[in-house]
């Protein structure tokens, strides 16, 4: 399982690539990879939880949004390796 944090660069530009953006996080849940995203508070930028791929491959997904690509936003991405969760996310840690 994945975290991705999507830290504003340069947040003046996120209105010019938002539709890219908004696109390439609907492709990762009709593929099945992204479970979550949302926002950082206080407007910091965003998160995504991914599951059931590879660090490389997801990391080449992270390089193809848009955010990313035109320098919006500063991606990291952490891996977890669950060791206990509650029953309502047995999907998750399978």
């Amino acid at each position: 399982m994945f975290i991705v944090l999507l830290r504003f660069a340069q947040r003046d530009r996120a209105a010019q690539a938002m539709q890219g953006h908004k696109q390439w996080l609907q492709r990762g849940f009709d593929d099945g990879v992204f479970v979550l995203a949302g926002s950082l508070q206080p407007d910091l930028g965003g998160a995504v939880v991914a599951h059931r791929t590879t660090r490389a491959a997801l990391q080449q997904r992270v390089n193809e949004d848009p955010f990313v690509a035109e320098g919006v936003v500063r991606a990291e991405v952490f891996e977890i390796t669950p060791s206990r969760g509650d029953d309502r996310l047995k999907e998750l840690l399978a």
